[in-house]
């Protein structure tokens, strides 16, 4: 609740620079009103009003009604997963209290989806599949103690503007459009990549222009004038929040995954066991690492070894920013395949494709495209933004 308030320059702006400083755009967005109908703020420069939302006072707590969008999966592509409020959108309502504790709750016919987070720790229960996805949340930077450390100090309008011809040096930004957003005054801005941004066309963010709370965000697609993702309060209003609205826990029952990242290494030797380059990754790897010098016209930027010593993997880039193609190659998990391709991969559910003799399985959406195939005892994973027949060419090069 805190988050425009209290972050730093960088911070602030987050979703944006997270998906658009990667790529970046040669036209400005057309930026579309969160269209409340009710009054706007006057108009004033970004810098400005992002100024005057990191420095709001923060409300006691929130409580909205909020509206999901999730065009990104085509129709019955994730097979048991079409009636998901995680995977078809929904409609919900949003409680965050003023000590960093939230909980989101999404509605559909196949049962809730509740998002609930805390300082520590965020947790996915999705009841489609009875099943919670959690992870523990990145600490703060440790000071000379070793104690995360925060100042909170809001950024001044000279260290905002400075961001900001850093990021529109990436991508293109709009000015603060006046705008109604959940019944509150608010401000939009609109972001566009200037290159490499794939199949991403714009992302907006919309806040409260007297409090600081953002109220969308939304990711459009190249050529759509509609968003592929889109989470807006249509309601909302400020106050204290009960910690029983925002304590949910799963029921009995369902199934835990854990996404946390393995911790850092903190032993504090120093030594760089990193595997990097060609040669040193194929030595290495213990199974043939396929990964030419360009793949479909993008020529290889890094390529290294990643993962435990009992399960290594061979991760190739291909290009920059968004437009990347990323390819990870590993040992199958159960036996291989060969010829006959993948049967057995995490996306084995997912629609087959044809990739010269071999049987893939792919995942195609508005933003990108994902391909899982085994070919010669060695299980492949191709990754980017990009559309299916480019992702499916690509593929067909790694021999």
């Amino acid at each position: 609740m805190k988050l425009l308030r209290t972050l730093s320059t960088r911070s602030l702006l987050l979703l944006a620079v997270a998906i658009a400083a990667l790529g970046g755009g040669a036209v400005a967005v057309a930026v579309a009103a969160g269209g409340g109908g009710g009054p706007t703020p006057p108009d004033k420069p970004l810098a400005q009003a992002l100024h005057d939302a990191a420095t709001a006072d923060a409300p006691a707590g929130i409580t909205a009604r909020i509206r999901f969008t999730n065009k990104l999966f085509p129709s019955g592509a994730l097979t048991g997963q079409a009636g998901s409020a995680l995977m078809s959108g929904a409609s919900g309502r949003l409680w965050v209290t003023n000590d960093g504790r939230g909980r989101l709750e999404l509605q559909s016919s196949a049962g809730d989806a509740q998002i609930v987070w805390n300082q520590d720790e965020i947790s996915v229960y999705d009841a489609s599949s009875n099943t919670v996805y959690k992870a523990k949340l990145p600490a703060g930077k440790p000071d000379a103690t070793g104690t995360a450390t925060d100042s909170g100090a809001p950024p001044t309008i000279t260290e905002i503007n400075d961001a900001l011809a850093k990021l529109g040096a990436q991508a293109a930004i709009t000015a603060a459009q006046p705008d109604n957003v959940g019944g509150q005054p608010a401000y939009t801005v609109g972001l566009s990549p200037k290159h490499d941004g794939g199949l991403l066309g714009s992302v907006e963010l919309a806040w409260d222009a007297a409090r600081g709370i953002p109220l969308r965000a939304a990711i459009y697609a190249q050529g759509s004038s509609t968003p592929v993702v889109e989470l807006v309060a249509t309601e909302i209003s400020y106050g204290p929040v009960a910690a029983s609205d925002v304590e949910v826990s799963p029921p009995p029952g369902a199934k835990t995954v854990d996404l946390t990242p393995p911790a850092a290494d903190t032993s504090g030797s120093g030594k760089d066991t990193a595997v990097t380059g060609l040669a040193a990754v194929q030595a290495a790897a213990g199974f043939p690492v396929t990964a030419p010098d360009t793949l479909v016209g993008l020529p290889r930027k890094d390529v290294r070894l990643v993962g435990n010593g009992d399960s290594p993997a061979a991760l190739a880039v291909y290009g920059e920013g968004l437009g990347a193609i990323v390819v990870v190659e590993r040992k199958p998990d159960a036996a291989a395949a060969g010829s006959t391709g993948s049967q057995n991969g995490m996306l084995s559910g997912l629609p087959t494709v044809s990739l010269d003799g071999v049987t893939g399985h792919e995942l195609a959406t508005q933003l990108g495209t994902i391909l899982e195939w085994e070919r010669g005892g060695v299980s492949y994973v191709l990754a980017g933004s990009l559309p299916p027949a480019a992702a499916e060419a690509a593929a067909r090069n790694l021999k």
